[in-house]
Formats: structure tokens, sequence, C-alpha cells
């Protein structure tokens, strides 16, 4: 036995290795590799090198992998002869390294070296979501740590996004860079955006009106769509639910030399939908169509040209079940209707006249129209709104500039229907900003902007920002920033959509002003492995306070209206924590947030309104490459105050989804909310009769157990 033993540790050897990147030649630092048959491995230092020892003799199977970079796999034969490192080459993932670039920071740095905190979707994760939700994009939003998604009406699933408790108003959701879900758009955005057209989201939490004007005091959303490549991009995505629900979508993308296209369709129903026999509708009766188009036009290697276009039209009908299926009486009689239709063009050019500088200039014009009707009142109007910017990018050798100017107009009109006052505005912003990115020294990056908005008649809103990032050690860094904003006032808040702006009175260009706040986070990310490279793993702490003075808020002045009015001061503090953890095909992904969120006004202090002081989100996932997904999830919510003065119950929401995955095609099925927890089973959603019902807030599912499967095809 000790022969065998002392030939067995003979039968051990070393092999050395020098990674580089296939096109450049450069050595790659962190490059992982394993061994297959043992899992043993070892990752790369400064110079690509690596060093596997102990390896069995035979020929063993090796597994290269690398951020950016396609996984590859070789096999050598041990013992192995030679004594110097043996180059290995590995071929960079064009797809992945377009992902780790953000283009909300508006300059062309990667991820990495941007010191603005920068949240990152990739294309993967939008894929999986998508399985889990088709249909729209509140999901995916809701699942991050700092992010809900409040739900503004009972019946008809109206929702808006919140981040770090701040009202969903104060988040600005982009598209392609451009705000098309601002203003009378903004109640039901999240509910008519599918995700499979996205290649990219990016997520900025904290003060951002610097980079994209007002709005963004909470955060901003950017949805980045897919360009067309040179290899045919065609799929088909096909999805049925047990919520009487049904999608239909398909992508297509190409590039033919000079030109490009990519043309995204998409038809979403369900049918109404009462699991818990309240009477009403838990998810609304609709019908959606989506149809967005995009030409791509390359001059040269220098010049581009992009234009798309995008429409969108809803029929969404909610409220008695019996009244939304057709039986309704006298007593069975209450709804809630919405039709919407959104037409947008986007014009984007691209010119580089060299190496280190570049234009881009890109205009947009979005058509809205929004009728909302339920017993004995409608609520319809329009909204044109233009976005327009010139910008131009130096890229030195330290340094970046970016400098642009921007027009912002919004016109609303509303049809009238009444005596009462009508609410139409028009606004216009002049905006012009000013923004630096500087490697200081090897281990700190910082990154400086100012903004200056001219608002009409409501006067100016400069807006100066700062972010640094330190790199402290090879596996810790620290981004630290700050900033201020501002919110121009209108009508279309969460208030006023709970109610579907009955008796809002209009906003007064004299009585209401700008809504300002400043706001700062740090934070700190570190990564490293244990256990020979075998175990990842990554923690990020951040810290965020966002002060907002005079913020605009909904008071009853009479039975039946109601104003608005800049009174009192918002606070919102607390911290996000973020830990993963991967080993081999298993990656278990960890969430917790703690929120304070304060409204001192009318002589009257709220805190955390609709808005969980503590949420814990809990992922486990694990995925072969082209052949399996399947994940298992769970999220906590603590207690709520409502604006009715009570406190919600805290829940749980656990669900599963299993994906198989084949060349051309792949099947999954997701099991939502399994454990089927409904606000319906520990409160209710309303006081009064069903006729005449009152909706209180919605601060937990209404539609309990979803299950729902799907085939995505690839042509």
């Amino acid at each position: 036995m000790l022969l065998l033993s002392c030939l067995s540790v003979m039968a051990q050897h070393t092999l050395r290795l020098q990674l580089k990147d296939a096109e450049t030649k450069e050595a790659l630092v962190g490059a992982a590799v394993r061994v297959e048959s043992t899992g043993q491995g070892a990752a790369s230092d400064a110079e690509g090198i690596v060093t596997l020892t102990d390896v069995p003799a035979g020929d063993q199977v090796l597994i290269f992998s690398y951020v950016g970079y396609e996984t590859e796999r070789a096999t050598f034969h041990f013992p192995h002869e030679e004594e110097q490192p043996v180059e290995f080459l590995l071929e960079p993932d064009e797809e992945m390294l377009d992902e780790v670039v953000v283009v909300s920071v508006r300059g062309t740095r990667t991820i990495q070296n941007v010191p603005t905190r920068v949240e990152f979707i990739s294309g993967e994760e939008l894929d999986e979501k998508g399985s889990m939700k088709p249909g729209d994009i509140r999901m995916l939003l809701n699942e991050s740590t700092g992010i809900i998604t409040q739900q503004t009406s009972a019946i008809s699933g109206n929702a808006s996004i919140r981040i770090q408790g701040l009202d969903g108003r104060y988040t600005q959701i982009l598209k392609d860079g451009f705000p098309v879900f601002a203003g009378a758009a903004s109640g039901l955005g999240l509910l008519q955006t599918p995700p499979l057209d996205l290649k990219q989201v990016e997520i900025i939490k904290g003060a951002s009106s610097t980079l994209y004007g007002g709005g963004a005091i909470a955060g901003l959303v950017n949805l980045i769509s897919k360009e067309p490549e040179e290899e045919r991009d065609w799929g088909i995505h096909l999805n049925g639910t047990t919520g009487k629900g049904l999608d239909v979508s398909t992508f297509f993308g190409q590039r033919f030399d000079r030109v490009g296209t990519t043309v995204f369709a998409a038809y979403n129903r369900n049918w109404a939908y009462d699991p818990s026999d309240t009477g009403f509708t838990a998810i609304p009766k609709f019908d959606r169509f989506t149809l967005n188009p995009r030409l791509f036009l390359y001059f040269n290697d220098r010049t581009e040209m992009s234009l798309g276009l995008n429409s969108m039209l809803e029929n969404r009908l909610g409220g008695d079940i019996r009244y939304v299926q057709g039986h309704g009486d006298s007593e069975h009689c209450y709804f809630e209707r919405n039709k919407t239709q959104r037409h947008s063009a986007q014009l984007v050019v691209k010119h580089r006249p060299t190496d280190d500088r570049a234009w881009n200039l890109k205009s947009s014009l979005t058509y809205f129209t929004r009728e909302i009707s339920i017993p004995d009142y409608t609520f319809d109007g329009t909204q044109v709104s233009s976005f327009t910017e010139l910008n131009h990018v130096r890229t030195l050798d330290s340094s970046e500039w970016v400098g642009g100017l921007n027009l912002w107009t919004e016109h609303f009109e509303e049809q009238p229907q009444t005596d009462f006052p009508l609410r139409d505005y028009n606004q216009l912003t002049l905006g012009a900003f000013v923004q630096n990115d500087w490697t200081v020294c090897p281990w700190l990056n910082l990154e400086t902007g100012l903004r200056a908005d001219y608002v009409h008649h409501y006067g100016w809103a400069i807006l100066p920002r700062v972010s640094a990032l330190f790199r402290l050690t090879d596996n810790l860094t620290s981004r630290v920033g700050g900033g201020m904003g501002y919110k121009a006032p209108t009508i279309f808040t969460e208030d006023s959509e709970r109610i579907q702006f009955q008796g809002v009175m209009p906003i007064s260009d004299s009585a209401n002003k700008l809504e300002r706040s400043y706001g700062a986070n740090a934070d700190f990310n570190y990564t490293t492995t244990f256990a020979d490279d075998r175990l990842r793993f990554s923690l990020n702490q951040l810290f965020f306070y966002t002060y907002l003075s005079h913020p605009l808020l909904l008071e009853a002045v009479d039975e039946g209206c109601y104003a608005f009015f800049n009174t009192g001061k918002t606070t919102s503090k607390g911290c996000e924590t973020n830990v993963k953890l991967g080993y081999a095909d298993f990656n278990l992904y960890l969430g917790y947030t703690y929120t304070d969120m304060r409204t001192d006004a009318f002589g009257t202090l709220r805190k955390n309104l609709l808005t969980p002081k503590h949420r814990l989100n809990s992922v486990l996932m694990y995925e072969v490459e082209d052949k399996w997904k399947v994940g298992l999830e769970a999220y906590y919510f603590s207690r709520q105050r409502l604006n009715d003065g009570l406190m919600g119950q805290s829940y749980v929401v656990c669900g599963c989804m299993i994906e198989k995955i084949w060349e051309r095609f792949s099947i999954y099925a997701n099991f939502e909310n399994f454990t089927d927890r409904r606000q319906t089973r520990f409160d209710t959603i309303y006081t009064g009769s069903v006729s005449n019902p009152v909706f209180r807030d919605i601060y937990a599912p209404l539609d309990g157990f979803i299950m729902n499967a799907g085939i995505k095809i690839r042509l």
C-alpha cells in the first residue's frame, strides 16, 4: 500500500501556461484554468502565467474561462515535457465584450473603469427573466435590490418603479437614451415594454440629473436595444400562462455590409383572471400590439446613422369580473378601462472625425394618448414630446471629456369631459452639460460633471456631480459619488394615478415650483476565490442617502377635489448588500435592502410609506452552458405602511424555473409564487360595495401562483 501510494504521488505533475488574447497577444490577468476530471484550478498572474500542480498522469481536459472571452477546452498529456510556459490563446467573445461597455455614463469607458456605480443586466439575464415574464420588464426590475415596482391600480395592474423608496416620478426610464416614458406615459410604461429586443439594461441609483436632466433624482434605468450584427439573430418566443395569458414575440436583426436592420414585433393578450374570487380582476383583460423596426446605415468606418420607429397599442379592461366577461348588471358594473397608444421616432447620427473624437446627434418625437374610463368619469389626454441632443466626446490617454446641449419639450392637452379645469401644460427645458473622466493615478479614477438647465416657468437648475473610483487592492474597489437633482411639477404622480386623476386640480406655475434634491452614495466591492479557485465569491456593499426639499404632494382641499403643494421634506437613507457565490455550474445570489424613507409635510411625519424597510433576495442558479438552466428564488418583504394609516403584512414569494436548451430551440417552465402568496389571503383590497368600491393600496401580489411555459426558437 505504501509503494502504491508513492507511485500515486509520483504520478502527479505540473504544467505552466501563459494565457493571452488571441487578437492582441496581450497577457490576460485573472483568467481561470480548471482540470475537468479533478475540479482543481488556478488563475493567471500579472503576466498571464498560471501554474497547475498535482495533475494526474494521462490525457487531461483543461477548461479555460475569462470574462469577455469564449470558454475553451483543450486536452494536454501529463507528464508534460516542456519546462517553458505553454502559450494558450483565448478568443474574445464579441457579444460579451460589447455588454461590458456601458453607455449610460455617456463616455466610452468599460464598466470596470467607470467611477459612477452602474448596475448592469446582461442579455443572458434578460433572456432568463424573459422566460419568467416575457410580456413586460416589471419582474426584471422588481427582483433587483433597492428597487420595487409599486402597483397603483388594484384592478388594472398599472405600476411604477421605486428606487430606494422614492416615488416613481423621481426615476427616469430611458429607451436607448431617449425619455419616451415620461409624463403621462409613466403609469403604464413598465407594463408595455417586452424584453426580447433588449441587449442590456443599465441602472444608476442616486442623483443622475447631471447626466440626463430633470427627473433622475432617485436614479435612472436605461433600456438598450439590440443592434444588427453580421451573424443573423432571428428568434421567436411563444409563451402561455395559467393566469390566462398568451405572449407571441419575434426579433430579427442582421447587418448587410453598409445596411442593417432590426425588427421586433409582439402580441400580448390576457383574459380576465380572478384567482381569489374577490369578484375583481387580479389580472385585467388586455390586448397589446408592439412593433419596433430600426434601420441602420453605415456610410463608412467613421459615420453611421440609425432611424427607429416604436409603436404600441393597448386596450386594457379591469374591474368587476362579471362585467369584464360581458355579464354585468346593475350591481356588477364597476370597471376601469385604459386605452393607450404610443408612437415614437428616433434618429441617431454618429461621426468620428478622428480616433479620439466623436460627435453624436440624437433626436426623438413621441406621441402618446391615454383614455381612462371608470363609471361616471373619463380622463382623456394626449402628450406630444420631443428630445434633441448634440454631444461631443474627446478621448485622451488619461482622461475623457463629454460636452453637449439638449432641448426637451412636452405638451399635454386634455379633452374636455366636464366643466372641471383642464390640466393642459407646456414644458420646455434647454440644457447644457460637461463631464470629465480622469485617471488620476492607477488607483484613482475621478468623474466630475456640471449641468445647467433652464426650465420654462420655473427658472434655472444648476446640477454639479462628482464620483470617484478607488482601487484599494487587486480584490477591493470602492466608488463614492454624489450630486444634485430636480423635478419639474406635473399632475402625473402615483397619488393622482391611484384616483385616475379624478378631481386633481391643474399645476399652477405661480404656486408650484421645482422639486430639488441632493444625494450621495458609497459602495465597496470585494471579489476573491477560495479552494484553489473553485469557489468564487464577491460582495458589494452600498450606502445611500437622498434629501428632497419641498416635494410635490397631493392634498385634499375640498370634497372630491385635490391640489398639489410643494411642502415639507423627504429623506431616504439605507444600504444594499449583494453577495454572489459560485462553484462549478452553481451560482448563489443573496441580496438585502434596508430602506428608511420619511416624508415630513402638512404637520405629519410618514415613515416608509409603501416601502418595505427590510427586503431579502435569494436566487440559486444551476447552469450548464447551452444545455440547462435551473433556478430557485425567494424574496422576503417586511411590513409596509399604507396611505390609510394601517400596516400591511410581511410576506415571502418563491419561484422556480427550468429550461432545456438545444442548438435551435429551447423549452422552459416557470412556477412563479408557487406558495400562492396573495394580498387577498391576509388582507383586503377594497372597502365599500361591489358596485362602488374604494380600493386600498396594493403592496403584495394579487395573482398568486402562476405557471407559465413556452418555447424559444432560434432560426
